[in-house]
């Protein structure tokens, strides 16, 4: 599959492509002919990467944010869980592989983990209905987070999604009052919750899962009430553009940090995530490990009121 580049990435797609045309001449002219070409090339093209990546603003993080490469549920559950057992259906109506749940052992520790899947491909996505999930999806986390309660396991939960699934059987089903009962499940949990918002989270389809005793975020991950192309239709008629309503929103994790909405920025490989999905995913990992390790020996009463002191502060300070 060949490389998919955003816009602002287009000066190192052309120079990667002068690499790769050098890189089939070195084929053909002998061992070593070009290597000291295609090694200045790769570095050249690495510091463009370094470059762009250290300049992002909010819409380009947006953009990043939702690269399709990027590692998805299945790949942090593949890399990070092991003996992972999905469990699927709300036992109410049906099954949503919007959001995808189940028991595992991450890192020695036995846990409930559960995120929204967007899928790859064409089959995979329409399979997870592009990460928008239904009531269904909501009421299938509520009954992980009582599982997890049951057998007293902590909860990781890996937030991207744009937003839950607007349409009218979504509606007819109650997808508010599904959101609204997750998202209070979620905050009077009596287990350890460490949420990690690894691409796009998007109003409250992300909220639903994302309430945990820390929240974390990757660098180039975003976290709004509502997508920037949203915010700009709805508050400006579409008289200004998505780029203005990223900035305006604050967005990023660096914005988000500052006003106390996440705990921790997990640092991403050079040029995202997606350009190194192992070293993104073992980033994760080591700071899902640390938090929840200072969440040891907490009792249930002191993890809800540590939850609710956590949530209660947001916007009292760092607004600027």
């Amino acid at each position: 599959m060949a490389p998919h580049y955003l816009e602002f990435e287009r000066p190192i797609a052309d120079l990667e492509a002068k690499i790769e045309e050098l890189s089939k001449l070195s084929d053909t002219a002998g061992p070593g002919a070009l290597d000291e070409e295609l090694e200045a090339l790769r570095a050249r093209a690495q510091a463009l990467r370094i470059e762009a990546y250290s300049n992002l603003d909010a819409w380009q993080k947006t953009l990043v944010s939702r690269h399709p490469e990027r590692p998805h549920f299945v790949d942090y559950v593949g890399a990070l869980i092991a003996e992972f057992q999905e469990l699927r259906g709300d036992r109410k109506f049906a099954d949503d592989q919007a959001i995808m749940g189940g028991i595992g052992r991450f890192r020695g520790r036995s846990v409930v983990v559960m995120g929204h899947e967007k899928g790859r491909d064409t089959a995979s996505r329409v399979k997870h209905n592009f990460g928008y999930a239904r009531p269904e999806g909501y009421r299938k986390a509520v009954r992980l987070f009582e599982l997890a309660e049951r057998f007293k396991l902590p909860v990781i939960s890996f937030v991207d999604t744009t937003a839950a699934y607007p349409g009218v059987s979504s509606e007819e089903r109650g997808v508010a009052e599904a959101i609204a009962r997750s998202t209070e499940k979620a905050l009077m949990l009596d287990v350890p919750m460490v949420a990690v918002v690894t691409g796009e989270g998007g109003s409250g389809g992300a909220l639903g899962i994302a309430c945990g005793s820390r929240v974390l975020i990757l660098e180039h991950a975003v976290y709004s009430v509502i997508p920037p192309e949203g915010a700009n239709s709805i508050l400006w008629r579409g008289s200004r553009t998505p780029a203005e309503a990223a900035r305006a929103m604050k967005i990023s994790a660096q914005d988000l940090l500052k006003m106390k909405i996440v705990d921790r920025i997990i640092p991403e490989p050079a040029g995202g995530a997606h350009a190194d999905p192992r070293a993104a995913m073992t980033a994760v990992g080591d700071a899902v490990e640390a938090e929840l390790k200072a969440l040891e020996g907490f009792s249930a009463v002191e993890l809800r009121a540590k939850r609710a002191e956590r949530f209660y502060a947001i916007g009292r300070s760092g607004l600027s």
